[in-house]
């Protein structure tokens, strides 16, 4: 670490904690030529990928669009903004945990639609209506039942 003072090179660690919640470390350090005194943060750096959209575009993944998507899927639907919220730290935590530079639309689509579907069915359709470009009335019959499906496995059980 360089001295912000004089700029040299060599400088020394006098005391190092770490913040009440855990995210930060505080060093105070001495400068080994000029002997002033500075503190510094050291702090994790999480980056998500860059979301590369159908025509190649790239774009910063931004989790106000998800919630964008979310908010409209969800319009008038009987589902608590703590689910919500917690739908989109998953996604956003698949994507970090990935590790990857670049992650397709289709993929953070996909997710979307999968958080949706545990979420509410009428939200998981409009999502998919939007996002697969639904042509006619058969996507639609054919989207409920994708849906319907695993409602009379679960009838059949109990």
């Amino acid at each position: 670490m360089k001295c912000p003072f004089c700029n040299a090179d060599e400088t020394g660690v006098i005391d190092s904690r770490v913040s009440e919640e855990g995210d930060k470390i505080r060093r105070r350090r001495r400068c080994l030529t000029c002997d002033k005194r500075f503190t510094t943060y050291e702090t994790v750096e999480l980056r998500l990928p860059q979301v590369v959209k159908h025509d190649g575009n790239r774009a910063e993944f931004d989790r106000n669009k998800l919630l964008t998507g979310f908010v409209r899927a969800l319009h008038k639907r009987p589902v608590p903004t703590e689910l919500v919220d917690a739908a989109i730290d998953r996604v956003v935590h698949k994507y970090l945990s990935l590790g990857e530079r670049e992650v397709s639309s289709l993929n953070v689509g996909e997710s979307v639609m999968e958080e949706l579907y545990k979420l509410d069915e009428v939200a998981y359709i409009r999502f998919a209506s939007v996002y697969k470009s639904f042509q006619d009335v058969d996507d639609f019959r054919d989207a409920i039942k994708e849906v319907q499906k695993p409602r009379s496995k679960k009838a059949a059980k109990k």
